[in-house]
């Protein structure tokens, strides 16, 4: 019976790598297509802002208000929630 390690006139046992040879291909692609492609367009499943709120938006200006020191944490919470709460966005503990 012939078998894939039969030395004597067969494949011999190096069609065994062909099956890795195939991965690293594919893993290459992939590190090339994430690390130059995609790079900056965020790609098909993370969002394109990053998460972050938008530069004119009322939560953006409220943070940026905060980290230059024009308001303190405790002005930014209750100013938070009043957005949230007309923006309809989750509490900092519980769901919309």
């Amino acid at each position: 019976m012939q078998n894939l390690a039969d030395w004597g006139g067969g494949p011999g046992p190096w069609i065994l790598f062909f099956p890795l040879i195939w991965a690293a291909v594919v893993i290459g692609a992939a590190t090339i297509l994430r690390r130059t492609g995609l790079r900056g367009r965020g790609g098909p499943w993370r969002p394109r802002d990053g998460g972050r709120p938008a530069g004119d938006s009322p939560l953006a200006v409220l943070g940026r208000r905060f980290a230059s020191g024009e308001i303190d944490e405790d002005e930014y919470w209750r100013r938070l929630s009043v957005l949230e709460e007309q923006f309809g966005r989750a509490g900092r503990g519980g769901a919309a």
